[in-house]
């Protein structure tokens, strides 16, 4: 496939828009999930993608993508379809007639599901679910899905319902107006004021009801994020630098932290095993505090209601010191995910201008061309195996030289009652040497700001030789 021209319009109107079956888009998955209000129940599924543009080789990487999101929402893919087209068709995102024979598709396989590669209009999923007789969900509903599943902290329970709730309001379907809660004039027998007119509909009501839990869960997320705030002001204050670990989903971030920090945070071998932001402490080779966020990971084509809902997440980026980009350096595209992450970077206040190490992770599963590649494309960069350990002194040294320096170094006696100053010296700044006389302790270290005022307050500067 990978030998075709790039020019869709080449190709015969017919042969353009052929149903065509991918190669290895099967698996052998059992269940299960369920959705609140749609009752999403991912089971037994066929995919879809239409071609648009690009080469073969991204079209299929994609309808990839796919297969993996809907294995993690705990689906078997039972067959993949790919559609040449110059663009979705506006009423049933394949045409009429290629829904029809992806009903057929569908009833031979017994698929319960169909999935489609791209965002659907309400109108749209509609009409594509009335032909094909089963279910229909976009790519949006379905890393929804997955985000619920995941999702364990009550700040990140109640970003991803909100983000849920946000992709469900335009969809949601009438079921005709005899279906009012309220019946006016002579229905309601005659009842006079308040009792005429057809009153809310069923449909109305459910958007009322959204339109309230949306606010309420906006509110409650709010308060959540200034708790979150406080703690990272406290960390500010303390000046202690913060690391961020960004990258795209199952880059193996999770595994990487870990490894840094003996974290114990979940690691599995599937997409967004991770969504709430993780801070651990970690420190450098020569002793010096650093924090660690673990984020979301980044997914082509993110619905943009998960870049709103989870920009809290994501500000542990924005807020960081240092940025360590993982790309799985076994990936068959690994310079479309890394260009994925940073599409989403520019989303997010400030994180241009942090600086990055890109650390190309799982150099035990990958090809030594692939990894030479990206070594050369990306200047700061290193190569690591968070599973083997490869790398991982290396990366620590780059990470100590790519902190922000402690500008204040001191030579103080430290009044042994006083114990505590330094105490915060070995946490919070690099402790060059320590010395117990009679009078004290005298303390020679790298010290941030806000412990260099604490320490003038109380300590005596001593002369050095």
């Amino acid at each position: 496939m990978t030998n075709e021209p790039e020019d869709i319009g080449d190709y015969e109107l017919e042969e353009r828009q052929a149903l065509r079956r991918v190669a290895g888009l099967s698996t052998e998955l059992e269940d299960v999930t369920e959705v609140e209000y749609r009752q999403l129940r991912l089971e037994r599924v066929v995919l879809i993608g239409v071609w648009t543009s690009g080469t073969a080789f991204d079209a299929e990487n994609s309808l990839q993508e796919l297969k993996l999101l809907s294995e993690t929402a705990g689906s078997e893919v039972l067959e993949g379809l790919m559609q040449r087209r110059d663009k979705p068709d506006p009423a049933t995102y394949i045409g009429s007639g290629k829904a029809v024979e992806l009903r057929d598709i569908v009833a031979s396989t017994g698929a319960d599901t169909v999935i489609c590669d791209g965002e659907l209009s309400p109108g749209q999923l509609r009409q594509l679910e009335e032909i094909v007789k089963v279910k229909v969900i976009d790519r949006t509903a379905l890393i929804l899905d997955i985000f619920a599943q995941h999702a364990k902290s009550r700040e990140g329970k109640a970003q991803v319902e909100l983000a849920q709730l946000s992709y469900l309001l335009p969809r949601l379907r009438g079921w005709g107006g005899n279906l009012s809660r309220q019946v006016g004039g002579r229905a309601a027998g005659g009842v006079g004021i308040g009792g005429r007119g057809p009153g809310e509909t069923k449909i109305e009501l459910d958007r009322r009801r959204i339109r309230e839990r949306m606010s309420k869960l906006r509110r409650q997320i709010k308060e959540m994020s200034t708790a979150r705030d406080t703690k990272r002001s406290r960390r500010q204050r303390r000046e202690v630098p913060a690391v961020a670990i960004a990258g795209y989903t199952n880059a193996g971030k999770s595994s990487l932290l870990n490894r840094l920090t003996g974290a114990g945070v979940l690691v599995e071998d599937s997409l967004f095993a991770t969504l709430d932001p993780t801070v651990r402490r970690a420190r450098t080779p020569e002793g010096r505090l650093f924090t660690l966020a673990d984020t979301v990971g980044f997914v082509r084509h993110l619905p943009h209601q998960l870049v709103e809902a989870f920009r809290s997440t994501l500000e542990e980026v924005g807020d960081a010191d240092l940025i360590l980009h993982v790309v799985d350096g076994s990936h068959p595209d690994p310079e479309s995910q890394l260009a994925a992450v940073r599409e989403v970077f520019s989303e997010i206040e400030g994180a241009r201008d942090i600086p990055e190490i890109v650390v190309i992770n799982k150099a035990d599963a990958a090809s030594r061309e692939v990894l030479d590649r990206l070594t050369l494309r990306e200047r700061h960069s290193i190569v690591v195996s968070a599973r083997t350990g490869q790398g991982i002194s290396e990366l620590m040294d780059l990470i100590e030289q790519e902190l922000p320096h402690l500008d204040h170094e001191i030579h103080m006696l430290i009044p042994y009652d006083r114990g505590d100053l330094v105490a915060r010296a070995h946490k919070e700044g690099e402790v060059l040497s320590v010395d117990h006389t009679g009078e004290g302790t005298v303390l020679h270290a790298r010290v941030p700001s806000a412990l260099l005022h604490e320490l003038d307050r109380v300590a005596k500067p001593v002369e050095t030789v």
